[in-house]
């Protein structure tokens, strides 16, 4: 049988536990309920949206996406347990995969050679990268992303990414090769303890002992990565079971009986009833989005039309609703607008839609919406209450919740105006504005962003690394529709951008796919360049450049009082923001990308910018453009840690902060 381990994270329950299963009272139409294994498989949502019986639950979830699959193999012919996996992922709709081989993938990488669908691998050149690249596929489409990789140092090499996806509930499949079965706990060569490592941040956790059980495995897999509050699930298959011989049964029924017996039902409509009856009575309600929003924009759209509600979203939620409608704040937290912040900090209601209530959101937990009632709609029970108490809590996926509160509006007919309120909020807009130096030689890093976002009319898919270059995209690169938005929030990871963008732009080869970096968080992963080349990706690469660990600087600057503790990036030889000298600049990255074979330029002056962004955009393959601005840039406002909305730095930066600014944590 198949060992399954599953991991613990937090609300995301146990695939094996034994709870009890409730059957719930069916409304579920005819075809739901009599869909043959054969069909293609459903929509996840529909599990959270559809009043199921346990057995149709299982049924359901049993159906694999891909119907009337026409296998190399005969029916009743052996073939490998490799090509069995590579055959489960085909009836799965995997179209591309990230995989890096090795002695205990090797197999699965010859079996991918010979996919009857033609299964596309994007060879990275790193674990780490493919993995980054698997979450930068999910979060641009929402469906799973898989990656592939070898025993030991390979499947260690996920660690990062597969964190990274838990943290920001990102679907995700990796599958790893193990030592074979008789030599696992020999301390074999290349042997890890994986799904042990692996069991704290994945959402499960599979080793396949048998064959048979490879096709069970793959579909429970699958349908745990993208169900319920989405994450990351490992499969851990031992080199002889990818070699032992078998006839697959492509018919089994999941066993995931206590899973589905915790996902959440549709809401109620009195639960919904008390929300419209909270907004009834608000003077100044606020709609706070995060990324369980991104599948439900439509609904929350609706909402806010009907309702004049101001929104603001969190670092996930970007592009779940159009930065472009007036009713939008921007992004809230540390560095998010202080007119949202003003909206949160006054807000007599809080809809919080899909969010978690994050410390980079909320600071200090007891001053964040101290005037506001909440209502926390999410589809994770344990993250409702887990940080603020809730007055009206609803465990539901946001979707149905919205579709249902929508249409108790349309029948209540209710009028609202909340114009002195938006008014009142406006102000604080005017006030204090996202702005930056203006200059007429050298460039700052937002205005760097901000023309990018007008030359491509804010329609590309940005990626980023982590730091103040990823703060200033969510600022000033206005995002109007979801899944355009590629980030690392919830772990932070340097080293995302460039293989997500890679991940982003084999899924979707019509889109502009530009990674907006920093050049730490881009050396990280630098390698990825040779796969750019390799597979003939267009990733434009806009490179912020400052030969400094920014974000860490800036927190030197105003709390450290400007020591530096090793966060100068450059040659120790000499700064070239001192000599100005542009052979002074390290590393090169121009002469790097000649190296793999990718165009690049260097841009230091502002008169310059415009027309190096053209020539990148237009450029037919990837392209690097390095752009060079003072290390000291601050990202503002900002929130120092654990402070209050009182306590936001509006100005000040690494040249003269001035004294007020420098706070204590």
């Amino acid at each position: 049988v198949a060992s399954a381990t599953a991991g613990r994270a937090a609300g995301r329950p146990r695939a094996n536990a034994k709870a009890a299963r409730p059957v719930r009272k069916s409304v579920a139409t005819a075809a739901l309920s009599e869909a043959p294994l054969g069909m293609p498989g459903v929509d996840p949502s529909v599990f959270t949206e559809t009043e199921l019986t346990a057995a149709q639950m299982q049924d359901l979830a049993s159906q694999r996406p891909v119907a009337n699959f026409q296998s190399r193999f005969g029916d009743d012919e052996p073939r490998k347990g490799a090509d069995i996996l590579v055959e489960a992922l085909e009836r799965e709709g995997v179209d591309c995969v990230f995989a890096y081989p090795g002695g205990a993938s090797m197999e699965i990488h010859q079996s991918l050679t010979k996919s009857k669908t033609g299964v596309r691998n994007v060879l990275c050149r790193h674990e780490q990268g493919e993995v980054f690249a698997a979450e930068g596929y999910a979060k641009c489409t929402g469906r799973v992303g898989v990656c592939v990789a070898t025993s030991g140092p390979g499947a260690t090499n996920l660690v990062t990414g597969l964190a990274d996806a838990l943290l920001d509930s990102v679907p995700m499949v990796a599958i790893t090769g193990q030592v074979p079965r008789r030599m696992i706990g020999t301390d074999a060569f290349q042997e890890t303890p994986t799904v042990e490592i692996t069991r704290q941040i994945t959402k499960h956790n599979y080793l396949v002992m048998n064959v048979e059980d490879i096709p069970r495995v793959v579909r429970e897999a699958f349908f745990l990565a993208s169900s319920g509050r989405p994450g990351p699930v490992l499969i851990d298959i031992p080199k002889d079971v990818q070699q032992q011989m078998s006839v697959p049964y492509w018919g089994p029924k999941v066993s995931l009986n206590g899973y589905l017996s915790r996902l959440p039902s549709p809401p109620t409509t009195p639960q919904m009833q008390q929300v419209l009856d909270m907004l009834n009575s608000a003077k100044k309600p606020v709609v706070y989005a995060g990324g369980g929003c991104l599948d439900a924009a439509p609904e929350l759209k609706e909402f806010i039309e009907r309702t004049g509600i101001p929104v603001t979203n969190t670092l996930m939620g970007l592009g779940c609703f159009p930065a472009s409608d007036p009713l939008s704040l921007d992004m809230l937290g540390m560095h998010g607008a202080v007119y949202a912040n003003y909206a949160i900090d006054s807000a007599d209601l809080l809809l919080a839609f899909g969010v978690r209530f994050d410390d980079r959101v909320t600071g200090k937990l007891e001053a964040f919406a101290s005037r506001a009632s909440i209502v926390h709609i999410d589809i994770d029970p344990a993250e409702i209450g887990k940080n603020k108490h809730a007055h009206a809590a609803i465990f539901s996926n946001i979707k149905p919740a919205l579709r249902t509160l929508n249409g108790l509006i349309r029948a209540d007919g209710a009028a609202f105006d909340y114009s002195d309120w938006v008014a009142d909020i406006n102000k604080q807009r005017e006030k204090f504005p996202f702005t930056f130096t203006e200059t007429s030689d050298y460039i700052v890093p937002q205005y760097a962003v901000e023309l990018l976002c007008e030359m491509t009319s804010g329609k590309a898919v940005v990626s980023t690394g982590v730091g103040q270059h990823q703060m200033w995209a969510a600022q000033h690169y206005k995002f109007d529709e979801p899944r355009n938005w590629l980030t690392s929030g919830g772990l932070g990871s340097m080293g995302f951008g460039l293989p997500a963008a890679i991940g982003a732009c084999a899924a979707r080869p019509d889109a502009t796919v530009i990674d907006i970096d920093g050049d730490g968080s881009f050396v990280m992963n630098i390698q990825e360049l040779a796969t750019l080349h390799a597979e003939n990706l267009p990733v434009k690469m806009f490179i912020l450049n400052n030969q400094h660990l920014g974000m860490v600087v800036q927190w030197e600057d105003r709390f450290y009082g400007a020591n530096r503790g090793h966060t100068y990036l450059g040659s120790p030889d000499v700064e070239y923001h001192e000599t100005k000298d542009e052979a002074d600049i390290f590393p090169d990255f121009v002469k790097i990308c000649e190296g793999f074979r990718v165009p690049a330029e260097r841009v230091v002056r502002k008169e310059d910018l415009k027309p190096a962004i053209q020539r990148m955009l237009d450029h037919d393959g990837p392209y690097l453009l390095d752009v060079m601005f003072p290390h000291q840039e601050h990202v503002l406002p900002m929130v120092p840690g654990g402070g209050t909305f009182k306590d936001t730095i509006t100005t000040g930066d690494g040249r003269t902060p001035e004294l007020k600014d420098m706070k204590t944590l």
